[in-house]
C-alpha cells in the first residue's frame, strides 16, 4: 500500500514527526553511563502515553520477529544494528547505542532512529561509521523530490556508503509510512537510479542508512528480534520520516519540540 496525505494529514505528520524527534532527543541525553536499557524503555513508554500517542512497536508481529515486539523501543547496542529489543544491559563508557522509535498520533506514524556514543570515550571508528549513516541519510534526503524515483534515493544512500568502506546490506532499508508504520514503496540502502516508484507530494517516506562496519550479514539474536553483525563488529544506523513536497523533501523528524505537551524533559 501507497498512501498520499492530503493537508491536513501532513499537518498531523508533522506533530507525529516533532514528537519522535523530541522524545529521542530527550532519551540521548538521558542515556549515560549506567543507565539500563529497560530504564530507556519506560522512559519511552512515559513519553508516548502521556503525550496521547500509540506506540508502533508493543503488539509489532511481522514475519520476521519472534513477535510480538512487546515494547516501546528498539536499543540496539554496539553489534546490534536494527530491531534491538530492551533487556537488562547497562551502559559502558564507549558504548555505541542505536535508538530507533516509531510512533502514531492523530492517525499518522513517524519513524526515526539515532546512534551515539555513550560517556566520553569516542572511538575514532566508531565516530566515523556514525557519520557515515548520517552524511548517506542527507543525500538521500537532498536526492527526494518530486518526480524523483526510489532508486535515486537509494543509488544517492548507497554511494556514500559504499565510499566510505562499508558494505552495504539490502534486506532491510527505508520504506513508505503514513496510517501505519510500514508501507510501500520499499527503499534500499543502495540502488540504480532512474529506477522505481516515482515521488509525489503528499508522500512519507521513512529512509534508514544502516551499516555494520566489515560485514553486510546479519544474524538473529537468540531473543529472536536484535539483529547483529555476523563478525560482531560495531553498527550504526541513522533514520529519518520525510514528506515530499512540491518544493523537495521537509524533514518531520528533527528534536524539536512537538505542538502538544509531552513527558517533562528531566536531566
Amino acid at each position: 500500500m501507497i498512501e498520499i496525505l492530503n493537508s491536513a494529514q501532513l499537518e498531523r505528520a508533522r506533530d507525529t514527526g516533532a514528537l519522535v524527534g523530541h522524545i529521542l532527543d530527550t532519551l540521548k541525553r538521558r542515556s549515560t553511563v549506567g543507565t539500563n536499557l529497560l530504564d530507556i524503555d519506560q522512559w519511552a513508554k512515559e513519553m508516548i502515553t502521556e503525550a496521547g500517542a500509540q506506540s508502533c512497536y508493543v503488539d509489532y508481529a511481522p514475519s520476521f520477529g519472534r513477535g510480538p515486539f512487546g515494547h516501546y523501543i528498539c536499543t540496539a547496542v554496539n553489534d546490534g544494528v536494527l530491531h534491538g529489543l530492551p533487556h537488562h544491559y547497562t551502559l559502558a563508557d564507549g558504548d555505541l547505542l542505536t535508538l530507533d522509535l516509531a510512533v502514531v498520533r492523530g492517525g499518522v506514524a513517524a519513524d526515526a532512529a539515532i546512534s551515539f556514543l555513550v560517556g566520553k570515550a569516542r572511538p575514532a571508528e566508531s565516530v566515523a561509521m556514525i557519520e557515515a549513516t548520517e552524511r548517506a541519510l542527507a543525500a538521500g534526503i537532498a536526492a527526494a523530490r518530486p518526480g524523483a524515483r526510489t532508486g535515486d534515493l537509494s543509488h544517492a544512500i548507497g554511494t556514500v556508503l559504499s565510499e566510505a568502506g562499508y558494505p552495504v546490506n539490502t534486506e532491510f532499508g527505508g520504506h513508505g509510512i503514513g496510517s501505519t508504520m510500514h508501507q510501500d514503496p520499499h527503499i534500499a540502502n543502495t540502488g540504480r537510479p532512474g529506477r522505481g516508484y516515482k515521488l509525489r507530494p503528499g508522500l512519507l517516506l521513512a529512509l534508514e542508512p544502516w551499516v555494520m562496519a566489515d560485514t553486510a550479514t546479519l544474524v538473529t539474536d537468540a531473543d529472536g528480534w536484535t539483529l547483529r553483525s555476523a563478525t560482531g563488529c560495531r553498527t550504526a544506523h541513522s533514520e529519518h520520516t520525510i514528506a515530499i513536497t512540491e518544493d523537495g523533501a521537509e524533514i518531520l523528524t528533527r528534536p524539536t519540540r512537538p505542538t502538544r505537551p509531552t513527558h517533562p524533559t528531566r536531566p
